[in-house]
């Protein structure tokens, strides 16, 4: 069983007892949160899509980790005129851990 969530802006493919880390969610570890927002839920060749959600279905996670993601260098630099800027970022990330899926 399977389904594809929507969070963070982006779609994520999960399955009873993945851990991935998406974009910072509010909460503490050890707390379960629920994702509403379900795509699409496939349970062998039983498939539930959404238009542009399945109504009634739902995801539970646990979070495992609030971490911070590799660093990012940005460069800019304009050639010829002496000009540049060397910046860098971490995005906060959540580790997650799916522990259910329903519909």
């Amino acid at each position: 069983m399977y389904a594809v969530i929507k969070t963070g802006g982006k779609q994520h493919r999960v399955s009873l007892g993945d851990t991935l880390s998406i974009e910072k969610i509010e909460g503490n570890k050890g707390e379960d949160f629920v994702f509403d927002e379900v795509l699409m839920v496939a349970n062998g060749e039983d498939i539930h899509l959404g238009k542009p959600f399945v109504d009634g279905a739902k995801v539970v996670g646990e979070i495992v980790a609030q971490k911070k993601g590799p660093k990012i260098t940005v460069f800019r630099m304009k050639r010829r005129k002496g000009y540049h800027k060397k910046t860098g970022h971490r995005q906060y990330l959540t580790s997650m851990k799916i522990k259910e899926i329903s519909i």
